[in-house]
């Protein structure tokens, strides 16, 4: 086991015979996948549980949607900030005092009745959940070794992809039946069972103690670390923004009932789980050319869903192939991140989830603007469509750079 401060590569083009990747990842990874499985229900459940919150707490629900607000403000500042105040500790302990926080927060809201207290508690988890995908793309990453990181990444991913598929309905389903409190108390129970599976699965280390902040810091002077997070920011704003105001285009638009809905996001939810582990899979062969194909094809398909959003069958489809493409490029993003950090690897880590998280701020308040706008429903995919297309500026940058630099 490696120190959290030594150089993790990623794989790069042209792999020799003795490169390739393993058939099996190992078994931390798919542990790792489930802590952000839980991460990932927390974020989004609370958008089916507002009504009953603001009732229960005595807010509007636009306020009550601060709850969610809050937490990507937390995920934005607490992954780098995180990352920094953990530096010394091993990852296996970060990993676990990360999903203790974790449970401790959602125990807080479980019990709140004041809407402050609400905000803070989502914030502290919003902290502890940067913290913890932080490390775990770096320990998964370092367990699956240079020749399947890429991979790793994917799966670890793909678990807060599975969240919106099952844990998120779920959560909603379990409010519904239980109050609004219950799915808060189950992610607390199984927070604390993840602990566990943590500290069984995840090797010891002995934490990073000859590494400063101020090596750390270094990283930031990586051009291409700048240039992964850029791409982090523009491939996530340009999907989500499109994402998060799906609803009124399926309804205004293509004329698609209300009660249908939830199919169509099921579908971009399977989509999106199947993108990341794919793109996961195929980055390890041809990273470069992952980066520009995804956000190329997403382009195109948002380009295809705001010329023929007045068809239903045309539109569902093209969700789904959004959700497969949209975000497939976001495992070999934070695998190149990783790498392009140096000697930080974590602070990389941290700051691609921070990027994905302020993608997605900026793209869903440009896109909330362009729905009042002239443009009505079909004005979140335009700006959708110019944040995705952006993508290709510094991920072309990344590969022409890559090709005049010896191989890795």
């Amino acid at each position: 086991m490696t120190t959290r401060g030594e150089t993790l590569h990623a794989p790069a083009d042209g792999r020799t015979d003795h490169e390739r990747p393993p058939t099996r990842l190992p078994l931390v990874v798919y542990v790792l996948a489930l802590g952000t499985f839980l991460m990932g229900t927390t974020e989004f459940v609370v958008a089916g549980l507002l009504p009953e919150i603001a009732s229960d707490v005595q807010v509007g629900v636009a306020q009550a949607g601060l709850l969610i607000t809050v937490f990507a403000v937390g995920m934005i500042v607490g992954a780098p900030l995180m990352a920094m105040l953990t530096l010394r500790l091993p990852q296996r302990l970060t990993l676990i005092l990360a999903l203790g926080v974790f449970a401790a927060g959602h125990v807080v809201v479980a019990l709140g009745s004041s809407f402050g207290l609400l905000l803070a508690a989502r914030f502290l988890t919003a902290l502890a959940t940067g913290a913890f995908w932080a490390v775990a793309n770096v320990v998964a990453a370092r367990a699956a070794g240079p020749a399947a990181s890429s991979r790793a990444l994917g799966v670890v991913g793909a678990g807060a992809m599975l969240a919106n598929v099952v844990g998120v309905p779920l959560g909603a389903f379990a409010g519904q039946l239980l109050g609004w409190r219950g799915p808060f108390w189950a992610l607390a129970v199984f927070g604390t069972a993840a602990m566990a599976l943590i500290a069984r699965q995840v090797p010891r280390d002995d934490g990073g103690q000859a590494i400063s902040v101020r090596s750390e810091l270094s990283a930031l002077r990586s051009g291409r670390l700048w240039l992964a997070l850029a791409a982090c920011m523009t491939t996530t704003g340009g999907v989500l923004s499109t994402y998060t105001y799906i609803s009124p285009l399926l309804t205004d638009r293509a004329g698609l009932a209300a009660s249908l809905v939830p199919l169509v996001l099921g579908g971009f939810g399977v989509g999106a789980l199947a993108g990341f582990l794919l793109g996961g899979r195929l980055g390890d062969r041809r990273p470069h050319a992952t980066t520009i194909v995804a956000p190329a094809v997403t382009t195109a398909l948002l380009v295809a869903i705001c010329l023929l959003s007045t068809h239903a069958v045309p539109t569902v489809a093209l969700v789904a192939l959004l959700g497969l493409f949209g975000l497939g490029a976001n495992p070999v993003l934070m695998s190149l991140a990783v790498r392009f950090a140096g000697q930080a690897p974590t602070l990389g880590s941290a700051l691609t989830v921070s990027a994905f998280n302020l993608g997605t701020a900026i793209g869903s308040w440009i896109a909330g603007l362009a729905l009042e706008s002239p443009l009505e429903a079909t004005g979140p995919a335009v700006i959708g469509t110019v944040i995705a297309a952006l993508t290709l500026i510094p991920t072309i940058a990344i590969a022409l750079i890559q090709r005049r630099r010896p191989a890795a």
